[in-house]
């Protein structure tokens, strides 16, 4: 399987970003590492090995990039509104960095996004941020409420990054046309969260799927299953 290492500097976050990928053809899948997870930490906990078919198959091309969560939401050194805006920083990279890189190489226009834990919440912010970009969404044991970090700090910039609190009153008329899974174990500690999405989604009117998983927890073994199959949905 080829993987091929991007290393450059960042004009967004003003400092050097690397990302791994896999595979030369395919459908663009951007894969978000767990909180504070590096580029590489899909190919250390075996998820990569489980997807490789896909790859081998050239029916998938993985982009892994790095998360920037050690200096934004979970940056308890920096005041929450800096742990914000560095956020916002690091959407930027995604969308005008990353995105056009996976543009670029693979001349596709709507891409697919997924990720595990604070992966799915990475995940399911750019889909629902820029609905038009993405046609796919695989949020596994997603978060989608990030105030719990904040200290009770609230602006703008964790508004329009918060999707239990955009999404209500999101009008993009991609968002009916994406197709979208959130899966999540029985005994999950984001299935509550998981379970508010998905009757926000459901009040739109927007077709998604609420994916339990019986006897299951919080964790690789559960995503390990969960990812091969979702690909195996892609039309």
């Amino acid at each position: 399987m080829l993987e091929q290492h991007y290393k450059w500097h960042s004009p967004h976050l003003g400092h050097e970003f690397e990302m791994l990928v896999y595979g030369d053809e395919g459908y663009p899948l951007i894969l978000f590492p767990t909180s504070m997870g590096r580029h590489y930490e899909h190919k250390e906990r075996g998820l990569i090995q489980a997807l490789q078919w896909f790859v081998d198959n050239q029916l998938i091309r993985i982009y892994c990039p790095d998360s920037v969560d050690a200096q934004s939401w979970y940056n308890i050194h920096v005041n929450p509104a800096e742990r914000a805006l560095h956020h916002v920083r690091y959407d930027q990279l995604l969308r005008h960095e990353v995105l056009e890189k996976v543009t670029e190489e693979t001349g596709i226009q709507r891409i697919a996004v997924a990720g595990c834990s604070f992966g799915g919440y990475h995940a399911a912010n750019f889909a629902f941020r820029y609905p038009e970009r993405v046609s796919y969404l695989f949020s596994l044991s997603g978060v989608f409420d990030v105030r719990s970090r904040l200290n009770g700090h609230y602006d703008d910039n964790v508004y329009f990054n918060n999707p239990v609190d955009f999404m209500p009153e999101n009008p993009h008329e991609a968002l009916w046309r994406m197709g979208i899974i959130l899966g999540v174990a029985e005994q999950d500690i984001t299935r509550s969260q998981n379970e508010t999405m998905s009757g926000i989604l459901q009040q739109k009117g927007i077709m998604h799927w609420l994916d339990v998983r019986p006897n299951k927890t919080h964790d690789w073994p559960t995503w390990l299953e969960m990812l091969p199959y979702y690909l195996s949905l892609i039309k």
